[in-house]
């Protein structure tokens, strides 16, 4: 699972259909900083391993900091340059990439979107006579600026940031958009800000123009209120039910076991990885990636909630690849035709995999039965 200890909930705030669910460290992870880098409004280009190129608007990026003999380390700061004048291009060697001796440039979310687009990226490795000789490649997927999400950017100016807060928790319609999570308060100071730029799924962006959020009003028994002592301690239940209500129900969906991590890169005493989900049906479904310490504590997370289209394309994909990509038994394996899930890989955008005869003959096929 993903590990959040360490980590509080306090009392949400509410703005629309925006929920915030701040989370507060007892104790700050000192050994390990992150600060923005501001690239402004500049078309990126990164070079992957397989020598093939990954084109990206990037606003900023994040730098991680950190000592090896566990003392604290100072926070640089926010780093805002000129605005460019003109359309640049800006060629980066890897998705992290050592800065200098302690110290990583990471492009968050970017990693774990890569994650997700690489899935089964080379296709078909047994020819079946169904497929093509062609890869995934390029795979599409959309996704949502924060400044587009409707009531976000009020909700992230408006409410207060509270003392020790390391993380925070986004409910859009109390759906859980996205989950921001780093080692130190005045870290996520710097980085509040940049939460607006962090990509969010089409799913939010539809449930904050239509979706009113719900009220979890706390009612106190007056009965049991004689001092302000009862009243103290009668607001201090209603939180931890709150914090508990959070971490079983509201973000059980992100919280629950990862699919697949794989880690990216390591560095110190720490390791930058990425997961991705066991993509269920009819489920929330997230992507993400992490910071963990040696004892597996969460210094840094950072998550983005899949589309059910999305996620029907992750199914699909790895459903054939743990059947070697054969269609029939893909098919029995998740209780389908092989004329039915050629029709869906069609829909899911992965038509052209597929020889054209045999997509002409599944669609026959369909058009028989009804």
């Amino acid at each position: 699972m993903i590990d959040l200890t360490g980590l509080q909930t306090r009392p949400a705030q509410t703005w629309g259909s925006v929920r915030l669910v701040p989370l507060v460290r007892r104790e700050p992870i000192r050994d390990l900083r992150l600060h923005a880098k501001i690239y402004g409004d500049e078309l990126s280009m990164v070079a992957l391993p397989d020598k093939t190129g990954y084109w990206a608007y990037i606003p900023h990026a994040f730098v991680a900091s950190w000592t090896g003999d566990g003392t604290p380390a100072a926070a640089y700061g926010t780093q805002i340059g000129e605005p460019a004048r003109h359309m640049g291009i800006r060629t980066r060697r890897r998705m992290a990439r050592r800065v200098d001796k302690n110290r990583l440039r990471f492009l968050p979310l970017h990693l774990a979107v890569e994650g997700y687009l690489a899935l089964h990226f080379g296709g078909p490795e047994i020819l079946w006579e169904e497929w093509s000789r062609r890869d995934l490649s390029p795979r599409v997927e959309a996704a949502y600026s924060g400044a587009e999400i409707h009531g976000l950017e009020d909700a992230l100016r408006i409410f207060e940031i509270y003392p020790g807060q390391c993380g925070l928790m986004i409910y859009v319609a109390d759906s859980l958009a996205a989950a921001t999570v780093v080692p130190h308060p005045d870290d996520y100071r710097a980085l509040h800000p940049t939460l607006i730029h962090d990509l969010y799924g089409e799913l939010i962006y539809e449930y904050a123009l239509y979706h009113p959020v719900r009220d979890f009003p706390a009612v106190v028994d007056t009965s049991r209120v004689a001092s302000l002592d009862d009243l103290r301690q009668a607001a201090e239940r209603h939180e931890q039910e709150w914090a508990s209500f959070h971490d079983t129900i509201m973000a059980a969906g992100m919280l629950s076991s990862p699919g697949r991590v794989d880690e990216v890169y390591r560095f110190g005493p720490f390791r930058l990885s990425r997961f991705l989900p066991h993509f269920e049906l009819q489920r929330e479904n997230h992507i993400g990636e992490t910071i963990t310490s040696e004892d597996g504590q969460v210094a840094y997370l950072k998550t983005f909630r899949l589309s059910q289209a999305q996620v029907r394309r992750g199914y699909l994909l790895t459903k054939l690849a743990a059947h070697d990509w054969h269609i029939e038994r893909t098919a029995a394996a998740i209780g389908t035709s092989p004329g039915d899930l050629g029709l869906r890989l069609e829909r899911a955008g992965f038509g052209r995999l597929l020889r054209q005869h045999v997509l002409d003959h599944y669609r026959k096929v369909n058009k028989q039965l009804r």
